[in-house]
């Protein structure tokens, strides 16, 4: 199973890092237009702080501090720190991922993220859910903003 979690990862990273490569110019990535609160070098924010604090942090115990109000707040990142930025998070995906014990999946995750205890199994597959869902997001963002 952490096979096929980390090959979504991977495939959905690369995805992100098309999606914002995408971006004809940098503004546009950080644009906002009535009803959408976020842009799209947000959500690639997000989702680089949410995947390597949940999987690099709490599960490899790597050394990543996540600052999720930095992740909205932020503005005008070149496009080549974000990409950066989600190569440094795939990277805590393969560190973290490649080496978890297959029975670490069937125990509980280590934090009460959802409002009640999960496998970690679950957990991460809730992650790849929340990475896909902000992905089309962003697709859709650029595809208005253009």
């Amino acid at each position: 199973m952490t096979k096929s979690i980390l090959e979504i990862l991977e495939r959905d990273l690369t995805k992100l890092a098309e999606e914002i490569n995408n971006y004809p110019d940098e503004a546009l990535m950080w644009k906002t237009v009535d009803g959408i609160s976020n842009s799209a070098g947000n959500l690639c924010l997000h989702l680089c702080g949410n995947l390597s604090h949940f999987i690099g942090f709490i599960l490899g115990g790597d050394e990543y501090v996540r600052n999720r109000d930095a992740e909205f707040a932020l503005r005008d990142i070149p496009k080549e720190k974000l990409i950066a930025e989600i190569e440094a998070t795939r990277k805590r995906m393969h560190e973290t991922l490649e080496t978890l014990k297959p029975e670490k999946l069937k125990e509980f995750y280590p934090l009460n993220v959802l409002g009640k205890v999960h496998t970690t199994e679950f957990f991460l597959l809730h992650l790849v859910a929340h990475l896909n869902y902000h992905l089309g997001q962003i697709d859709y963002h650029r595809r208005l903003v253009k």
